[in-house]
């Protein structure tokens, strides 16, 4: 689951002042470009949901809004540009419409000098479980120019293809700790063979978030509100299988990933952290 805008002859005095301010702070025009660009993202990445009904538009507009994952992202340019993306436990699919309004953005010359890298797909390739996700991204973004691969299927038995970037996010604890690592080993393996076929010299990565288990409140707080949340939506409550912090970090790197951890819960009162996974030389 889951921080973050009279009379005439004065006005213009004091607008020609704000602008003057604004000139010599350039960390604050930053800011402003960085904070427009986001909410312009966040409206095209949405609008595609509205076909798809109102639940599906008021989820996409809400999730996109208050996640942090999203912005993040994309300001810490974990997103890399022209990725093969496999997004796995993908829901609505949000990532590819974002990724898509992002292309979108920087053919358009809006994208902020701030955000380190324009995040871009060549390919999208989606997993999800539940069929009512997979039909409203359906319905809502596949007509997309991106084209993405939409998939009902269980991350623990279908079939992952080559790519650059993987990325599962807050779904990888609702299997029981064996089958996690038999996910992350498939996963590598997909990302090792997308780097092979690769032109260029681009890094393999995985994006992982999780719920940090030794921040024990608030991952039991996050664990009720995400149960709370798959129970009103008409789903079953799976059990769940979290693990400490340093408990991911050691698995993967093990596996044979070099491991960056940044906090991901930013406004929420969750204990999630995104693991950036780098596939190691």
């Amino acid at each position: 689951m889951t921080a973050p805008l009279r009379p005439a002859g004065a006005a213009d005095v004091r607008a020609d002042s704000s602008e003057s301010a604004a000139a010599s702070m350039p960390g604050v025009v930053d800011r402003q470009a960085a904070d427009d660009a986001w909410r312009a993202l966040h409206r095209a990445a949405a609008a595609p949901y509205r076909q798809a009904g109102r639940f599906a538009w008021h989820f996409a507009r809400g999730k996109l809004g208050r996640d942090p994952v999203f912005r993040g992202l994309l300001q810490h340019g974990h997103l890399p540009a022209a990725a093969r993306v496999l997004d796995i436990g993908c829901g609505q699919s949000l990532l590819a419409s974002l990724l898509q309004s992002c292309a979108d953005l920087q053919a358009q010359g809006g994208w902020p000098a701030v955000w380190p890298v324009p995040a871009s797909a060549t390919t999208y390739t989606g997993i999800e479980l539940m069929p009512g996700d997979v039909a409203r991204a359906r319905r809502a973004i596949g007509g997309l120019r991106l084209a993405p691969r939409l998939l009902q299927a269980d991350m623990c038995e279908a079939a992952l293809p080559p790519c650059d970037l993987a990325v599962i996010l807050d779904v990888l604890h609702y299997v029981p700790h064996a089958a996690q690592e038999q996910v992350l080993q498939r996963v590598l393996d997909a990302l090792r063979t997308g780097a092979a076929s690769a032109n260029d010299s681009r890094q393999a990565r995985l994006l992982l978030r999780i719920c940090d288990d030794t921040q024990r409140q608030r991952f039991l707080l996050t664990q009720w509100i995400d149960r709370f949340v798959i129970r009103t939506r008409g789903h079953r409550v799976p059990a769940t299988w979290g693990r400490p912090l340093a408990s991911w970090t050691t698995l993967l790197r093990q596996m044979g990933f070099n491991v960056q951890t940044q906090a991901m819960s930013q406004g929420t009162p969750f204990a999630n952290v995104l693991l950036v996974c780098d596939v190691a030389a």
